[in-house]
């Protein structure tokens, strides 16, 4: 199983890494979109559509809310996504995380609210879209796969610190009813792993407002436990372990992303908010 895992995650990074530097915007637009039809059709089951023709609904209705995000956030003109446009889509993701955090702190009283096939549904659609609109929306600038890229390591990072910091020290539960391995000595060594990955990327750009990179990062990871918590929260009112047997020794697509689906559009909405230059460029 650990080879297992240890191949398809290599695998995957490599992929990703060479569509990320490789692919020009409109080939990773649709790389893009393929991971998140992907997505769709395990969140799907995750909210409760067993039957396949349900499941293509589904997909379709992801396609679809993306073409309407694409028709408020791209610009005829310049054939790239406008920034008031995005940035309204992915403030509308961050108030759904805001809700989101309730809901978990809540669990399992608050599946009264959220327990609906139909309500959860629309958590797919507030989880999905704006990761793929902010993800799409930062490759098209010149430093953009690096941006991605960052995210992606801030994810990594405040991941692999919890880990290890919860082995070590872990005592307090996180959030027991939802995932009670994660613990509180965990989750600020995930914070921790993120505020020293920010002062050096910061330190190596010699970005001059500093304290922006390091928010950007810090905000970034702590979203990146809220999306694996919301998943983890779904899955276990779902009843199932896995949101997919996709990859092999990692569950499902969706299993990879969670985090990714919360730390996105943070992580954009950070850099537009800090008017960082490469986004200027």
């Amino acid at each position: 199983m650990l080879k297992k895992r240890v191949a398809t995650g290599l695998l995957m990074g490599l992929l990703f890494l060479a569509c990320l530097f490789l692919l020009p915007w409109p080939g990773f637009v649709t790389f893009m979109s393929l991971v998140l039809l992907l997505g769709a059709w395990e969140w799907a089951n995750l909210a409760g559509l067993e039957q396949n023709w349900q499941r293509v609904v589904y997909c379709a209705s992801v396609i679809a809310l993306v073409l309407l995000v694409l028709s408020v956030s791209l610009s005829l003109e310049t054939a790239r996504l406008d920034e008031v446009g995005t940035r309204s889509v992915l403030l509308l993701g961050g108030l759904w995380w805001a809700v989101s955090l309730l809901w978990v702190q809540g669990y399992p009283s608050s599946a009264v609210l959220w327990g609906n096939r139909w309500v959860r549904c629309a958590m797919g659609w507030l989880a999905l879209v704006p990761a793929w609109l902010a993800l799409v929306y930062l490759h098209q600038y010149q430093y953009g796969s690096w941006l991605i890229l960052l995210m992606v390591v801030t994810v990594f990072v405040a991941d692999t610190g919890a880990y290890f910091f919860g082995r070590a020290f872990g005592k307090r539960k996180l959030a027991a009813t939802v995932s009670p391995g994660k613990s509180w000595e965990g989750f600020w060594g995930g914070v921790l792993c993120c505020l020293l990955l920010s002062v050096v990327v910061a330190a190596i750009v010699k970005f001059e407002h500093w304290p922006a990179i390091v928010t950007t990062v810090v905000l970034t990871g702590l979203a990146s436990v809220l999306g694996d918590l919301v998943e983890s929260m779904v899955k276990r009112h779902r009843g199932i372990k896995d949101s997919g047997q996709l990859l092999p020794g990692h569950g499902g697509i969706m299993d990879r992303l969670d985090s990714i689906t919360a730390a996105a559009p943070v992580f954009v909405l950070g850099l537009m908010l800090s008017g960082w230059s490469a986004l200027n460029v």
